[in-house]
């Protein structure tokens, strides 16, 4: 055992030892010291080793792991614990060579499994520890998720969130303490989950059903979020996201955030892609972090600050977008912070704010747009067209 590392992770189900490979029973002889939750503990009656029960919560644990090292430790894990698990929470604190993992079969695999659900077409979400609102872009009809659960009262909360959401007739099929000899399998609505008590461990498959999925193209209806009016319209912020071309990894910087519409938009392309808005009124910073959350985009981070102030400090964006705030000290403050290759798109509508975005395209380039749209509206009895307020768009590479 010399030339093992000192920890091993192992991915316990709830069949205990029966469902361990051979690797994971010797680490286990062979271990000095077990640690893991009173469940995992539990469901290994005849460990002779010294075991110790990791607290709650979870990161007050690690410091007592990591006080272990140079003894053979296991530490006890759900399943694998490198699909929404402990595993790279430890891996995070630990060096190369320190650890190996010995995964088990995680709870998505075990769930499609019993569902006869194809994984590879299969949502799933690990939301044991974070907000239920991270299923909003995934609710439509004829999808799938797979969701875990912190403990069997969040099943009552799940099916809350879906009945507000307008998904209350939606699939909920409960699966409790799966792959071992307490499994136990239901299936109602969100409707009636309020009806039943479930156990821990718990996770849930769901078929949506409800007819308020989000779009997937961006410009989302402007009715979705919550406004003062400070609001980068619908068909300006197609446009707008085009110009910002997300692609995955990058992080943007959303300036004068107002309703923070473009970071959410931003964020709804793609899992990779970070955002920081920076916005100098609490009252709509407040609001945007609340749009984030309603569509499951909450790791929007939020500087309340007017730009440049508060620039510092920030992980520096790969994309700019300036919607307000727009001035000479600002695009001045971004042209000295920002590295070469970052992309700005800054929207413009007052004469002043043109004729700056003119001035500054004389001088550094890019691509100048002028947005007009023309909308029906009532007149009298009939219809007549209605301009809103021309937008000129800005793009530049730095």
């Amino acid at each position: 055992m010399a030339d093992l590392p000192w920890l091993t992770i192992i991915g316990l189900g709830e069949d205990g030892p029966d469902g361990l490979s051979r690797a994971s029973l010797a680490a286990l002889e062979n271990a000095e010291v077990v640690m893991g939750a009173a469940r995992h503990l539990a469901l290994l009656p005849d460990l002779t080793c010294e075991t110790i029960t990791w607290p709650v919560p979870f990161a007050d644990g690690i410091p007592a792991l990591l006080d272990l090292r140079g003894r053979q430790v296991v530490a006890l894990a759900s399943g694998d614990p490198f699909w929404f698990g402990a595993g790279s929470v430890l891996a995070r604190h630990l060096q190369p060579g320190d650890w190996r993992a010995l995964p088990g079969p995680s709870t998505f695999s075990l769930a499609a499994a019993r569902l006869g659900w194809p994984l590879e077409t299969t949502t799933c979400l690990g939301l044991h520890a974070a907000p239920l609102t991270r299923m909003r872009p995934h609710l439509a009809p004829g999808a799938r998720l797979i969701v875990l659960l912190r403990d069997g009262g969040a099943v009552a909360d799940l099916a809350t969130y879906l009945c507000d959401a307008g998904f209350g007739a939606s699939d909920l099929h409960v699966l409790e303490a799966l792959g071992g000899p307490r499994e136990k399998y239901t299936k109602i609505t969100a409707q009636q989950a309020d009806k039943t008590d479930f156990s821990h461990p718990v996770c849930v498959g769901l078929e949506p059903v409800g007819r308020d999925a989000l779009p997937l193209a961006p410009g989302r209806d402007d009715a979705l979020f919550d406004h003062d009016g400070q609001i980068t319209k619908s068909p300006v912020r197609a446009v707008t996201l085009a110009a910002l071309a997300p692609r995955p990894g990058q992080h943007l910087w959303d300036i004068g955030g107002g309703s923070g519409s473009v970071s959410v938009e931003w964020l709804l392309c793609h899992p990779s892609l970070r955002a920081t808005a920076i916005e100098a009124d609490p009252d709509r910073a407040t609001r945007l972090t609340e749009n984030a959350r309603a569509f499951g985009v909450d790791r929007l981070q939020v500087v309340e600050a007017r730009a440049p102030d508060g620039l510092d400090g920030i992980d520096l964006p790969d994309t700019v977008f300036v919607g307000g705030g727009l001035s000479e000290a600002l695009l001045q403050s971004l042209w000295a912070l920002l590295p070469a290759g970052v992309r700005l798109v800054a929207n413009a509508v007052t004469i002043e704010s043109e004729a700056l975005l003119a001035r500054w395209q004389a001088e550094k380039g890019g691509d100048l747009l002028r947005i007009e749209l023309t909308r029906s509206n009532a007149l009298g009895s009939r219809q007549a067209w209605k301009p809103a307020y021309p937008v000129v768009q800005w793009s530049v590479l730095l």
